[in-house]
């Protein structure tokens, strides 16, 4: 017997969605992107472009799920039957499939540090022996492979249970605890002696540093930050009741999402300025410098904890998210399938995981086009799959569905008049699309 399933709640369904968007993008690019780009020159920018470019579609994906109550490949032939536009929907179910392969890998490795730090094998070292111990963890194939399978089979396990029993039901315990540690643990950093330094260089624009770089990678930072391009919302938009506001929702994921940004750089900046480190250090920052950091704090040991805790509730929540939106396209309605699904297609990615895993290791001389496995499925991802992605979706909902759809699909339980709808409109039809070309021309190297 096939049945639909959805959230139980507002609530339930913003939890889940915020954690697919608030995963290590938030928490661990974010810091070190901020950092070699400007501080609050980028963050400005990053706060001005979620608003404006990020969610226009996020509404829009949010929308198309609505609407058609299906799975992202069925959506788009649902609106569009018989045409190419069904692609749109299988780059995103192939995109997720590929960048949970290799974000499973940065899952174990969250795994490893949390069981480091609790051993108490990250105390005592000064930084560049946190830079050799990153090396070796990463190296060391064993241990590596079990901690990434073990990060699948987690994900594997709430996803199997189903939208309220296992996606909502884990997100409503780990994005409170996540926000709660977040804030804890950026109290603890603003309470040190040069952290009024790092809150400058984080919050307070300089002019002078803000490029045409600047720029673009605050354009891509908000984009990406949403998890944008790849269906998922769609998919798990298909699962909220037409009582639910849709515009309030994105707004508060967006807000959500500018907040995390916010506290992970309160927890880094503070600390790098107080013990002299540079916020230029890039995407060691998280592996390197911030446990670097807590070595010399009052009770370290224990922050570091709660942070690499607080890192493995991000990185799961946005897996579930990336695991859903394949298996959705197997079960369509019919749950019964769901058990079975989420097993066969988790140890595919993690099959397919392999090589990325052993790339700095087994694998580490082993390059295609002059970059590694894992290099090079982040490369296809994230400069290429995302944006054509984000594209197509932009362009296609202006295209096959008309303004009195969009307009009476947004009105479902929310108050929103028709000028607010043409401003979104207007932004999902002519901005957003544009931004992202420029954006995708950036990624692919045409401006350099």
């Amino acid at each position: 017997m096939k049945q639909q399933e959805q959230w139980s709640s507002k609530l339930g369904f913003i939890y889940a969605t915020a954690g697919t968007a608030i995963g290590l993008g938030a928490i661990w690019k974010f810091p070190y992107v901020a950092g070699t780009s400007g501080g609050g020159a980028f963050f400005f920018l990053f706060i001005l472009f979620t608003a404006l470019i990020g969610l226009p579609l996020l509404i829009g994906e949010f929308l198309l799920g609505r609407h058609t109550g299906k799975d992202a490949i069925s959506t788009y032939k649902q609106l569009a039957p018989k045409t190419a536009w069904v692609s749109t929907g299988w780059i995103g179910v192939i995109t997720c499939f590929i960048v949970l392969s290799f974000y499973s890998v940065v899952g174990g490795w969250s795994l490893l540090y949390l069981f480091h730090s609790i051993t108490g094998q990250l105390s005592g070292l000064t930084v560049e022996q946190y830079g050799e111990r990153f090396g070796e963890i990463i190296a060391n194939p064993v241990p590596t492979l079990g901690a990434q399978l073990l990060f699948i089979v987690f994900t594997i396990l709430v996803v199997s249970k189903g939208v309220q029993k296992g996606i909502e039901r884990a997100s409503k315990i780990m994005m409170p605890a996540l926000f709660i540690l977040l804030i804890v643990i950026a109290i603890r950093s603003l309470t040190l002696d040069g952290a009024m330094e790092g809150v400058r260089f984080l919050l307070l624009p300089d002019v002078s540093n803000i490029s045409s770089e600047t720029v673009l990678f605050a354009l891509g930072q908000a984009f990406f930050a949403l998890s944008l391009g790849v269906s998922i919302m769609v998919t798990y938009s298909s699962y909220v009741p037409k009582t639910q506001s849709l515009s309030l929702s994105a707004a508060s994921i967006g807000i959500m999402n500018i907040f995390v940004a916010l506290l992970s750089g309160l927890i880094i900046f503070p600390g790098v300025f107080t013990f002299g480190l540079e916020p230029s250090e890039g995407p060691p920052l998280i592996f390197v410098v911030l446990p670097a950091i807590f070595e010399q704090m009052v009770f370290g040991e224990i922050f570091l904890i709660a942070f690499f805790v607080l890192f493995v509730f991000a990185a799961l929540t946005s897996a579930f998210s990336m695991l859903e939106i394949i298996v959705a396209t197997r079960v369509k309605k019919d749950i019964t399938k769901r058990p079975k699904v989420s097993w066969i297609v988790g140890l595919l990615i993690f099959i397919l995981g392999i090589p990325a895993c052993l790339s700095y290791g087994a694998l580490a001389d082993v390059q295609i086009f002059g970059r590694t496995f894992f290099d090079n499925a982040d490369y296809l991802v994230s400069n290429i799959l995302m944006p054509f992605g984000a594209l197509l979706i932009s362009i296609f909902i202006p295209l096959k569905m008309s303004k009195t759809t969009l307009f009476e699909e947004l009105k479902q339980g929310s108050s929103i008049g028709s000028k607010l709808f043409m401003v979104w409109y207007v932004l999902l039809k002519y901005v957003t699309p544009l931004a992202i070309i420029v954006v995708f021309l950036d990624a692919i190297g045409m401006f350099r």
